[in-house]
């Protein structure tokens, strides 16, 4: 839990949350530890909970500490969308996003690391740039697409299209590609 993931953006405007949330109900689920040192990742924390606190009763968060790999394995593995709010150019790549593609996830994510190259819009997720945009994609693209009354066919062809798109192309063996090319055999 740092500050340059921004992981209070998605709360920006509760209000407005409560009222998408009221036309397609969705849950939300935070994951994270601050460093012992991180004042502001502790800060954060503490916003998140005061956040999921004011949602209460519209709109379900939970949020899981002590995140390590193992929870992480959970997660990348068993959530609809992956979010991801860094703020640019800060992110350095954004691995847990193409883990969560290997496993259908598409990610709504701001245009930064890896998501750069990875976002196709509407095939393997979709890019957002600020908290506006961000509840516009939910309200208007990514929970009607996977209501109870969208198209069937339609979530499980963009969940192909995470995995077909990116998880075969943003993988180790292209990373170790890249390395022995780009660094190590120059």
């Amino acid at each position: 839990m740092t500050a340059y993931k921004r992981p209070d953006l998605l709360f920006f405007d509760l209000e407005r949350l409560k009222r998408i949330a009221e036309k397609y109900p969705f849950q939300i689920v935070l994951a994270g530890k601050a460093h012992p040192r991180d004042e502001e990742g502790k800060r954060l924390i503490e916003r998140l909970h005061a956040c999921a606190r004011a949602l209460r009763g519209t709109v379900p968060v939970a949020f899981l500490p002590n995140y390590d790999m193992a929870l992480a394995q959970l997660l990348v593995a068993g959530v609809d969308v992956w979010l991801n709010t860094p703020l640019p150019p800060l992110e350095a790549s954004g691995t847990s996003g193409m883990k969560a593609a290997f496993n259908g996830v598409p990610s709504l994510s701001v245009a930064d690391g890896w998501w750069i190259e990875g976002c196709i819009e509407g095939v393997t997720g979709w890019a957002i740039a600020d908290a506006a945009e961000l509840y516009d994609k939910l309200e208007h693209v990514v929970l009607p697409l996977n209501a109870p009354v969208a198209d069937s066919a339609a979530w499980p062809k963009l969940m192909k299209g995470a995995i077909a798109k990116n998880a075969s192309y943003f993988n180790s063996h292209r990373m170790m590609r890249r390395y022995a090319t780009e660094a190590y055999l120059r």
